[in-house]
């Protein structure tokens, strides 16, 4: 059983590539371990040595599996992808692990990609149906499928037709004989950024992978924009209809590393900004603000500087208990947040405390926090959560879970403060966490964020995915 904190959002994907260099598996396997926190289930890297595809796909975290010259010597080449995955779409088994590798009738075609397809059930059926065999449960596989079956004759063309029977969110890094390609859906939800390192074309999930190996951030690869990397350079091209980019607002609320910039900005400084303006909106009294590890620190500093209530390191978390830990009984089960979270309790013995963290799914590891925060001794606790409620699911690859388990879905501000057990509980609002992102009067011309779990505006058409949930929940 996985020792697992089920009141967050769970990791998304991320993607590597690297083109031309002899140390393109090294390079690759450090660029993943910068992506580590985009997934822990499993890792994967292929890379081609000029003649022959090498794959190595491993469940578990990237530096238990890819940390010696034994493995590294399996992925000979100048050219590599990699990948670091968290189930959302497919099960945690070890032929669900990317890149997923074919060799098609053009040669060998290896891909991997972050997001969730919204029309997987309906193509798969067709497919099934024509006599496709499936050898995984991801929505990965659909795309390989699509472009063996394509009737195009060029390698580009047949991708194309292959992008155009697809919906949803995707970032996709795909490595052939001859090239490294990178794309990024028609909306742009997930991410993707190009760089450079010393002349060899990188493709990554953030620019902290760029860091890592010592690369130049280049640009972020657009919205519905194919990038095609060769020998011969970097080739771009649009086959799509030009729709207005709608990224992922979680990726700066929650899922990039603090380090990775985007939008010419840290993610920590709009972490900063989103607590800062929750401390606007909410004048709390307070003797102590204190983040709930790791994910409210950013957001807990800014609260604390715009309300000048003294930062405290109240909660310490331990980095010591994994998503493996074992749980031999319901009486140990019963400490699991005490595994990961111990009160420090010289900060919030007597005071009145203001808990901050960056989101709230379920309630349920919040209400243990609350309540280990009174025990220590705390005179009235307070829970502020600097982006505002989560009242719809994620399907473009995030695992949310499903409305009746969103607890600001089924409940309003007054019951969620009792289930949770605070003396107050607020969030920020829609206005502040725009303006957090660098939204206001004088600034319009910054794209729409995709914003669905907050406001049950879904940009792409989930029809096909509520469909199949409310059959599933049926049975």
């Amino acid at each position: 059983m996985y020792c697992r904190d089920n009141d967050h959002l769970k990791e998304e994907c991320g993607v590597f590539g690297i083109f031309g260099t002899e140390e393109a598996s090294v390079l690759t396997t450090l660029g993943l371990h910068s992506l580590q926190h985009r997934g822990q289930e499993g890792a994967g890297i292929v890379s081609f040595d000029g003649n022959n595809f090498h794959s190595v796909r491993k469940q578990g975290l990237v530096g238990d599996n890819f940390n010696n010259q034994n493995i590294l010597s399996l992925l000979p080449g100048k050219t590599a992808i990699g990948h670091v995955r968290y189930s959302t779409t497919g099960e945690s088994k070890p032929e669900n692990l990317q890149p997923l590798f074919a060799n098609l009738a053009l040669g060998g075609f290896a891909c991997a990609h972050n997001g969730n397809l919204t029309n997987t059930h309906s193509i798969k059926k067709k497919l099934v149906e024509s006599g496709s065999i499936f050898q995984t449960s991801s929505d990965t596989e659909i795309i390989l499928q699509l472009v063996a079956r394509s009737h195009k004759k060029k390698l580009i063309d047949k991708l194309i037709d292959t992008l155009n029977q697809i919906k949803g969110a995707y970032s996709l890094v795909i490595l052939t004989n001859k090239k490294l390609i990178g794309v990024r859906d028609p909306f742009g939800i997930r991410p993707l950024v190009l760089g450079d390192k010393n002349g060899s074309p990188v493709l990554a999930s953030e620019t902290c992978a760029l860091d890592m190996i010592g690369a130049k951030y280049i640009r972020d690869v657009e919205n519905g924009e194919i990038v095609i990397i060769t020998e011969k350079g970097i080739e771009s091209i649009k086959p799509f209809k030009n729709i207005p980019e709608r990224p992922c607002i979680f990726e700066r609320i929650y899922f990039a590393s603090p380090d990775s910039i985007v939008g010419n900005k840290t993610v920590y400084t709009y972490r900063k900004s989103l607590g800062f303006e929750l401390a606007k909106e909410n004048n709390i009294s307070a003797d102590v603000v204190v983040p709930i590890p790791d994910s409210g620190v950013s957001a807990a500093l800014g609260f604390s500087q715009k309300s000048s209530i003294p930062f405290e390191l109240g909660i310490i978390r331990s980095h010591y208990v994994g998503r493996t830990f074992i749980e031999p009984s319901q009486t140990i089960r019963q400490f699991g947040v005490k595994l990961k979270h111990s009160v420090n309790k010289s900060c919030i013995e007597d005071k009145r405390v203001i808990l901050i963290d960056d989101s709230i799914v379920r309630g349920t590891t919040a209400s243990k926090i609350v309540k280990m925060v009174y025990e220590a001794g705390a005179k009235e606790v307070h829970l502020g959560i600097s982006c505002p409620p989560i009242k719809h699911p994620d399907f473009y690859g995030i695992d949310t879970p499903n409305y009746n388990e969103l607890i600001a879905s089924k409940s309003n501000i007054e019951e969620m403060t009792e289930l949770v057990g605070a003396k107050s509980l607020f969030f920020l609002s829609l206005d502040g966490t725009y303006k957090a992102m660098g939204y206001n009067e004088r600034n319009k011309e910054l794209p729409q964020f995709t914003d669905h779990c907050f406001t049950g505006e879904y940009p792409i058409d989930i029809s096909e995915i509520l469909k199949i949930n409310s059959y599933n929940a049926s049975r």
